[in-house]
């Protein structure tokens, strides 16, 4: 049995107006990148039947339009605890989730490190280590439970960044 993992980075957050960090709402470039991450795991068969996101504006408003371009209606719970995540929060949220595909939507630097940390080798892209806005990392895990899930043990399937997409 194997359990897939989907990682996402919010999508680019305006700065436009001084808010509260919670607060922040995704700029049009977020929005643009955020929708065709979203296409971009329906073309490829990379359907979450749960998304785990941070509570943020900017992560609430990427899950939506992830949700849009996946033309599917995924189970989505926010997390408080997700907001500016540690690796380690992270890695708790995956150990109780429900479903075979899980994605997760948080925030640098904690969804990077956690990324670093739970795959056996780095994917051979050169923004993996530094996680851009809504880098998308697909992985495997030789599972049947995510309780099981263990650092360095996933199989990466795929990497992408929006740049790839054109987005």
């Amino acid at each position: 049995m194997t359990k897939r993992l989907i990682l996402i980075r919010h999508a680019k957050s305006s700065w436009d107006t001084p808010m509260d960090d919670h607060a922040r709402s995704l700029n049009d470039r977020g929005r643009r990148a955020a929708l065709a991450v979203g296409k971009w795991l329906r073309e490829k068969g990379y359907v979450p039947d749960v998304i785990y996101s941070s509570d943020a504006a900017r992560t609430a408003e990427t899950t939506a339009l992830l949700k849009e371009g996946l033309e599917a209606a995924p189970q989505v719970t926010f997390r408080a605890d997700m907001y500016h995540g540690a690796p380690e929060t992270l890695s708790d949220v995956l150990q109780v989730a429900e479903g075979d595909v899980v994605a997760l939507v948080a925030h640098n630097p904690g969804i990077a490190f956690f990324a670093e940390g739970i795959v056996a080798a780095a994917p051979d892209h050169p923004r993996f280590v530094d996680y851009p806005t809504c880098a998308t990392l697909v992985c495997d895990f030789p599972i049947t439970h995510w309780a099981d899930a263990s650092p360095a043990s996933a199989q990466v399937v795929d990497f992408i960044v929006p740049k790839d997409l054109d987005a």
